[in-house]
């Protein structure tokens, strides 16, 4: 039975795609597809149909399945596309075989539905875990991205570096902060390094003892860590939280915790505009006198 059916399938393949087509159509004014363009829509619509058929007839899952569904992953289309265009065609082949019978008993009904499933879950099932790994690949690629952003360790002088922080600091961040830290810093030869966090929304008590952590390992290898960026509200936190913050030093503004740092490494800012209206002076001065 099976085999007649499958055949019957495959022999009115145009008649059934038309119907398909017909029936996606329909809902696309009220879907996600509704913002694609109309002949990358119905060029899509050919080839998934098309991969359908090729899986039917080969009673099984064929590479230009997988062909399909990488790229449409990769085009960013979602998985409820493919699942609700095989859910259609399930429908469309069903009432197709059995609008070719004059009569329909339960038995014949039964056969029906159960072959269609055959050559239609399997397939389902297939696109779910490519889906799935593929989204997992692209998830873990994006998660390392963000974990290499989320504690950069950036040089700005001569053994001076800076680290930028941005959000909540849990402790999977923390390790990957202490480890940059440490790397940045031989990496570097840093003499000292600041830690900013301008950008931390909250500083608690895990979050302080994870920064505390991290200071006393720079220092542990020779480096001075300033903790800078401390607005007068986490100033308060840090105080009624009785954090005790008093071995390394800290500055309210990433400029005057660069300023610590130069004086740190025996340099300092001047002002070139003040020496150059001091020579002017005495050159005037020399003139008078003359």
């Amino acid at each position: 039975m099976d085999r007649k059916l499958k055949d019957l399938v495959i022999e009115n393949s145009d008649t059934i795609v038309k119907m398909w087509l017909e029936e996606i159509s329909k809902s696309r004014q009220n879907d996600y597809t509704s913002t694609i363009s109309e002949e990358l829509f119905e060029s899509t619509n050919r080839e998934f149909v098309n991969v359908i058929f090729a899986s039917v007839e080969k009673q099984g899952i064929t590479t230009a399945l997988e062909d399909f569904s990488e790229r449409l992953v990769n085009l960013g289309w979602p998985l409820s596309y493919l699942t609700d265009g095989l859910q259609s065609f399930r429908r469309v082949t069903i009432n197709y075989i059995l609008s070719e019978q004059n009569q329909v008993g339960t038995d014949y009904f039964s056969e029906v539905l159960q072959a269609v499933d055959n050559w239609v879950d399997p397939i389902i099932n297939k696109l779910v875990n490519e889906y799935s790994g593929s989204w997992e690949h692209i998830v873990s690629l994006q998660r390392v991205a963000l974990q290499e952003l989320s504690a950069p360790l950036i040089p700005v002088m001569e053994n001076i570096t800076v680290m930028p922080l941005i959000g909540t600091i849990d402790t999977e961040r923390a390790k990957l902060i202490m480890e940059n830290l440490l790397d940045g810093v031989i990496k570097h030869n840093a003499e000292v390094v600041l830690i900013d966090i301008t950008g931390v929304p909250v500083v608690d008590t895990m979050v302080a003892h994870h920064i505390i952590q991290a200071a006393e390992a720079v220092r542990l290898i020779g480096s001075t860590c300033i903790l800078v960026g401390i607005r007068p509200e986490i100033a308060q936190t840090i105080v009624n939280l009785g954090i005790d913050l008093s071995k390394f030093p800290t500055k309210s503004s990433l400029r005057k915790g660069f300023q610590s740092a130069l004086e740190l490494t025996n340099r300092k800012i001047v002002n070139t505009a003040d020496s150059h209206e001091n020579d002017i002076e005495r050159l005037v001065d020399s003139l008078d006198g003359e």
